[in-house]
C-alpha cells in the first residue's frame, strides 16, 4: 500500500512538473514568435488622413461619391494597438502584402490616432478591413479573418 501511494504521488509530481516546463517552453516560443514578427520589416503602409486624401479618395473635394484614386486594389484594416483580434490579423495582413506586393496595396488605419478617418467610414468595430477594387464599390469587412477568406476576397474582388 505504502509503494502504491509513493508511486502515485511521484507520478502526480512527475506529471506536474512537466506540465509547468511545457508552459514556460510554449511561453518562450510565443515570445520568440513575436520577436521574430516585431523584428521583421513591415509591408504594410502606416495611413494618416492626409495620405489618404492623396493615395485612395480626396474625401474634402468629393465627399458624397467614390472615386478610389490609387494605382492599384487596396485593403485599408482599422486597427488599434490593444485590440487583441487586430494582433492576430496584422501578421496576416502583413504577409499577403508581401505576397501580392507588385499587385496590391495594404494600409493600416491606428483608430485611436486617425479619429477623424475612423469616423469617416463608420468605424465602430475593430478590425474592420476595406477591400478596395480598382472599379467598383469597396467592400467592408468587419472582424478577425483567416488568412483564406482574405485571400478569397483578393482573388474574387479585387484581382479578378
Amino acid at each position: 500500500m505504502k509503494i502504491r501511494n509513493i508511486l502515485a504521488f511521484m507520478l502526480l509530481v512527475g506529471i506536474f512538473s512537466s506540465s509547468c516546463s511545457d508552459k514556460k517552453t510554449s511561453q518562450n516560443i510565443g515570445q520568440a514568435r513575436a520577436e521574430n514578427i516585431s523584428n521583421k520589416k513591415q509591408n504594410t503602409t502606416e495611413m494618416t488622413l492626409e495620405m489618404f486624401n492623396e493615395r485612395v479618395m480626396d474625401m474634402k473635394n468629393n465627399p458624397k461619391k467614390w472615386a478610389y484614386k490609387g494605382a492599384r486594389p487596396a485593403i485599408i484594416d482599422f486597427y488599434a494597438t490593444w485590440c487583441g483580434p487586430c494582433k492576430i490579423t496584422a501578421p496576416i495582413l502583413d504577409s499577403l502584402a508581401f505576397e501580392y506586393k507588385e499587385k496590391l496595396e495594404v494600409y493600416k488605419v491606428d483608430v485611436d490616432k486617425q479619429r477623424e478617418l475612423a469616423a469617416m467610414f463608420g468605424i465602430e468595430s475593430i478590425p474592420s478591413l476595406l477591400f478596395i477594387p480598382m472599379k467598383g464599390q469597396p467592400l467592408m469587412q468587419v472582424g478577425a479573418m483567416g488568412r483564406a477568406d482574405m485571400e478569397k476576397i483578393i482573388k474574387e474582388k479585387l484581382l479578378d
